[in-house]
């Protein structure tokens, strides 16, 4: 099912996967504000049967961030300039920048193991996107940067969260400072990618994973995700109490389904 098409984004919906693509390779899927209204109406749209949604980007890169055209007093197509941007009021800045946000938060929803599927560039607020998922399977050519800090900026897309949890303070410190560039193989060595594999497997790769985590029950899948994302927020303790919860849960749920 075609559940949207707008914007450089494209959803395709099947039986209990969904398939985020970003359709714009010719600007290596840069990303524009209307994109980002397209990825936030995607997370409103998802049927409640879907279990995982896959991101892709189509051509050489998954996203080399930010269309370059924002950062000129021309700005976009449709007028949009992160110039004009600074002159709105502290109010008007910071709904937009929210709003922004949305196209990056859903992804992260319980009931939902989303996959970023990486290949080429992700820059920027391509990098963020790639991170917003809970799982980033890169093939061997893949190449991330945050380069907002290199340009007077910071990284506002809701990525500093789950960089640091992933590669520690010093060295997310590190990457966005300098905006150098993190190859496949350091991705994998220090958290960012889960799994990097040649070019030519990475859509291989990606269904085998998509397969092996629709082999869990749901109910499950959700639970031990909630438990592990509050893991890095809770103490010991309140953690180990939010474990016996959910356990308790899922056997009564066991025990009815066997009456």
């Amino acid at each position: 099912m075609n559940l949207l098409e707008s914007d450089g984004v494209r959803v395709v919906v099947h039986d209990a996967v969904a398939t985020v693509t970003l359709t714009v390779p010719e600007r290596r899927n840069a990303q524009t504000p209307a994109m980002w209204r397209s990825l936030a109406e995607t997370g409103r749209l998802l049927p409640g049967d879907v279990r995982v949604v896959v991101l892709r980007g189509e051509g050489r890169s998954f996203s080399a961030g930010i269309d370059r055209r924002a950062l000129t007093p021309e700005g976009l197509d449709d007028g949009f300039s992160l110039l004009k941007l600074a002159r709105q009021t502290d109010t008007e800045l910071d709904a937009a920048i929210a709003g922004a946000q949305e196209a990056f938060t859903w992804w992260r929803r319980p009931d939902l193991v989303t996959i970023a599927a990486v290949q080429g560039h992700a820059i920027g607020a391509g990098f963020q996107l790639a991170l917003a998922c809970d799982l980033r399977v890169c093939a061997d050519d893949a190449e991330f940067a945050m380069r907002e800090t290199s340009l007077g900026l910071v990284p506002d897309l809701t990525g500093t969260h789950p960089l640091v949890a992933l590669v520690g303070y010093g060295r997310a410190v590190e990457i966005c400072a300098t905006g150098r560039a993190v190859r496949a193989a350091e991705a994998e060595r220090i958290g960012l990618a889960n799994l990097v594999v040649p070019r030519q497997d990475l859509d291989a790769a990606v269904a085998d994973l998509v397969a092996a985590l629709l082999a869990a029950p749901r109910d499950a899948v959700i639970e031990t995700k909630t438990l592990l994302r509050s893991a890095t927020t809770q103490d010991y303790d309140a953690q180990r109490a939010a474990e016996r919860a959910a356990q308790a849960r899922r056997l009564r749920d066991l025990a009815h389904l066997g009456e």
